[in-house]
């Protein structure tokens, strides 16, 4: 997804109902209202639900 903010995404369990969801992981969440429309999450892709999860930024880690 390159929308502004977006991170990553992946797929997982809702944590309340158990369902199948996509996760949006963004550095921050922002109101709707103050996002242009087409960096605007979509609710749902293919009929699945989407969740946002703000994770921060992501850096990549060096060998240990």
């Amino acid at each position: 997804m390159k929308l502004a903010n977006v991170t990553g995404v992946g797929t997982g369990k809702d944590e309340h109902s158990g369902e199948d969801v996509v996760i949006v992981f963004v550095t921050r969440k922002v109101p709707r209202v103050r996002l242009r429309s087409e960096d605007v999450v979509p609710e749902e892709l293919e009929g699945v639900p989407v969740r946002v999860l703000a994770i921060g930024h992501v850096d990549a880690q060096g060998e240990k």
